[in-house]
């Protein structure tokens, strides 16, 4: 009897190497096909793909995407300004749509019927992976263990786990945090989080990331040069995605950059805490950001803090293969034309200063903006031009006098000086 395939989305972790048993002891017809989508994580691939054959899967997938998820997700994000409830950088949002189409690329090669993953039925990737694989091929049929067995704990998960013999890599019960790393981020979830009143003990936690204790005491500048919104060199030395978010991730880990403690609400209705270290995009959004406020017109860039709002409730939201998302991809990348020079910026303990800029399509001119006269703004221009701006409210002042008199003689008024 030929046996139909599941293809399941295997990371090594302590979710997905349980996973591989217990769809061999409750599915006897599944040929599970491991596929790890390598997006930056600091996996050996070699031995996550040796684990999971001696897990029992039939086949293992390694797809290196880690220049694909930067140049095509992260820096879309990037153009977008896109920031989660005022702080998260969607390390994690990012990576799942492109997951998941490598999930199906590979469900399609191995005429799979299903595709199995490791979310618990609480978090946010679930949706994430699921609408994505929906938006993909909707004939796929997903198996989720967390939302099936018995297992209710990542205790009883590991209990689990040694009683299958599966080497969880240090994971305990005294080390019991969740964590999800790409090139992007590494996010901390669960243990003393939990409890809000708990302070993290930073020094146990970071992986990515110096404490500030322990960030240099010297300051470090940096240069970014971007061309229509991308990051294309660093320090004067042009870089592709990959290697741009890896010089960044070093430099920005060294001085502490971008460490945040967050308690999000959750898609699917929970408020939940995550630690996140996201040490290079934090450097990437700010000089970007910077750029833009050198090139953009005003009204320009007012309605894309909006649209940078939504893009990121968008992404956050599973929504990343939507006829939305495409067009405010449209916009965002409208926008970027002009999106084009070089920033400075210095890193000292956990901040980052701005140190300068320069572009040719920059519209602050120094002859305008400075105190001084210039040829091209008359200062007397400006007394007809408040008169002009403040009609309308010389207008409601007015009549709020007027209808304060009541019975009196109404008050005339004039607009001349």
């Amino acid at each position: 009897m030929v046996k139909e395939k599941v293809v399941l989305a295997y990371s090594g972790g302590l979710d997905t190497s349980i996973i591989i048993p217990w769809i061999k002891d409750n599915y006897n017809n599944l040929d599970i096909i491991a596929c790890c989508v390598n997006v930056g994580q600091d996996d050996d691939m070699t031995e996550v793909k040796k684990k999971a054959l001696s897990s029992g899967a039939s086949k293992v997938y390694i797809e290196n995407v880690v220049n694909e998820f930067v140049e095509e997700y992260v820096y879309n994000g990037i153009k977008a300004n896109a920031v989660y409830e005022g702080k998260y950088l969607l390390g994690t949002a990012y990576a799942r749509p492109l997951i998941a189409k490598k999930l199906v690329e590979t469900a399609h090669k191995e005429k799979a019927k299903y595709i199995a993953h490791g979310c618990t039925g609480k978090g946010n990737d679930q949706v994430r992976l699921e609408v994505a694989i929906a938006s993909l091929d909707p004939t796929i049929k997903i198996i989720a263990p967390w939302r099936i067995w018995d297992i209710t704990s990542r205790e009883e998960a590991i209990d689990y786990a040694e009683s299958k013999n599966i080497d969880l890599n240090g994971i305990s019960k005294e080390k019991i945090y969740s964590r999800d790393q790409n090139i992007l981020h590494i996010s901390h979830e669960g243990g003393m989080l939990e409890d809000p009143e708990n302070e993290p003990d930073f020094d146990e936690l970071l992986v990515m990331t110096n404490t500030v204790e322990k960030a240099p005491d010297l300051a470090e500048s940096i240069e970014i040069e971007f061309e229509a919104g991308v990051p294309i060199k660093l320090n004067g030395k042009k870089l592709n995605g990959e290697e741009m978010m890896k010089s960044l991730n070093k430099i920005g880990g060294k001085h502490g950059i971008g460490v945040i403690d967050l308690l999000e609400n959750r898609l699917v209705g929970m408020k939940s805490r995550g630690i996140y270290e996201t040490p290079g995009g934090t450097i990437l959004l700010e000089a970007h950001k910077y750029l833009e406020s050198f090139v953009l017109e005003k009204e320009e860039a007012h309605f894309k803090d909006i649209i940078s709002q939504k893009y990121a409730e968008l992404v956050y939201n599973a929504m990343w293969f939507s006829g939305l998302k495409d067009a405010f991809d449209s916009f965002v990348n409208s926008t970027q034309k002009n999106v084009t020079g070089s920033v400075k910026l210095k890193l000292y303990k956990g901040n980052i200063k701005f140190a300068g800029m320069i572009s040719e399509n920059a519209l602050y001119n120094e002859s305008i903006s400075s105190f001084s006269t210039g040829d091209l703004y008359d200062q007397k221009d400006a007394g007809g031009f408040i008169n002009l701006y403040s009609l309308p409210y010389k207008i409601q002042a007015l009549n709020e006098m007027n209808n304060n008199q009541k019975n009196s003689i109404k008050v005339t008024y004039s607009f001349k000086e």
